[in-house]
């Protein structure tokens, strides 16, 4: 498989909190440390990441922010990975 083809996408402020849970377990860490306990939650399968940062009084462009340097860091891991096989 192609590394392009299992590439990680970018976190959205429009995307699901589920969507976003689902993609790895190191985003979980980072909801987390932010405040954002949404694992287990229901409101997860409803509720945009916007609408999450909003209620808990979170600020959505640094967690974006860290989210996303997660991802990217995530997509480099496979082709370093691959070459040292």
């Amino acid at each position: 498989i192609d590394a392009k083809e299992v590439a990680m996408e970018r976190i959205s402020a429009a995307m699901r909190i589920d969507e976003i849970l689902d993609m790895d377990d190191g985003v979980r860490r980072i909801l987390l440390k932010h405040g954002l306990n949404c694992a287990g939650c229901p409101g997860a399968v409803s509720e945009r990441l916007s609408e999450a940062a909003s209620g808990h009084g979170i600020e959505l462009g640094l967690l974006l922010q860290e989210l996303n340097q997660y991802v990217e860091q995530r997509e480099k891991q496979p082709s370093e990975n691959t070459a040292k096989e």
